[in-house]
């Protein structure tokens, strides 16, 4: 196997016919920011110009896959700047949709912790593996931020992802997110890599034209349906979350900032019950 580039975030190899992104910030559990987007998408330039490459994997370093995007949530300066909400939500945006909009099929290998953004950036990849113990989850309404991408009623229908979405349940099992179809497969800790690996080569054996216009027919579908729209529409509602001011959100984020995240939640709940 093959290391390519010199990055700061991720590492990039390629082991003819596969190419393999793994997010590199293992302090953080591979939190997703604006350096890592950068990276990212060079190595997936690199990925797809490289003649050799057929398949794309993407997975973590460290104890998790990663537990979604560096958003500056707590800062007053950009709280209510939408331009700077635009071209930050964007920006992600714009990276999860690579992984979908790849012309070369993507896997998404899995585990621990796949959550928030980095849930929707393994639910675009065209293939999700997952460790039996990983656990998934969307909690963004918790701290009054929205979805990047929503493109989970697209995967998993509506029903489904309005319960994960409106709860912020960020506790769903692999077993449920396999009958769900939030992923394809659920594996071994010690199997994950393996039958990724194994599930690239078979892809990248088949003819690798069919297999390109097979992904593309299956995408434009979707396009058909009125997807992107749908995504670009729930990104501006996104924008719209970000720099929305209300009593309740000035008063959870003055409290995250001074006391952090678990005393925020505590608070919310406290105000919700005291209510009941």
């Amino acid at each position: 196997m093959k290391t390519e580039g010199n990055y700061e975030t991720i590492l990039y190899q390629v082991d003819d016919p596969i190419a393999t992104l793994t997010l590199n910030r293992p302090g953080k559990l591979n939190a997703i920011n604006g350096v890592m987007v950068n990276e990212l998408n060079h190595a997936l330039d690199l990925a797809e110009e490289d003649e050799r490459v057929r398949v794309i994997i993407l997975n973590g370093a460290g104890r998790a896959f990663s537990a979604g995007f560096d958003l500056n949530a707590g800062d007053e300066s950009t709280s209510g700047d939408v331009g700077f909400w635009r071209n930050e939500l964007r920006r992600d945006f714009d990276i999860i949709m690579r992984f979908w909009d790849c012309p070369k099929p993507t896997i998404a290998a899995v585990h621990t912790y796949c959550l928030g953004s980095a849930m929707e950036m393994a639910v675009a990849c065209d293939i999700t593996i997952a460790v039996e113990h990983c656990r998934f989850g969307a909690p963004e309404v918790k701290f009054g931020s929205g979805i990047v991408a929503l493109i989970l009623p697209w995967v998993i229908g509506v029903k489904a992802a309005k319960e994960l979405l409106l709860t912020g349940d960020d506790n769903v099992s692999a077993e449920r997110a396999l009958s769900l179809g939030l992923i394809n497969k659920v594996v071994a800790e010690d199997e994950l890599m393996q039958e990724t690996r194994q599930t690239a080569s078979t892809i990248a054996a088949n003819d690798q034209l069919a297999v390109q216009l097979t992904k593309q027919a299956i995408n434009r579908s979707c396009e058909i349906m009125g997807m992107r729209q749908a995504l670009l529409q729930g990104l501006e509602l996104d924008v719209l979350i970000e720099t929305t001011a209300t009593p309740e959100s000035n008063k959870f984020n003055e409290i995250l900032r001074k006391d952090g995240v678990k005393a925020a939640l505590s608070w919310r709940d406290n105000k919700i019950n005291n209510k009941s």
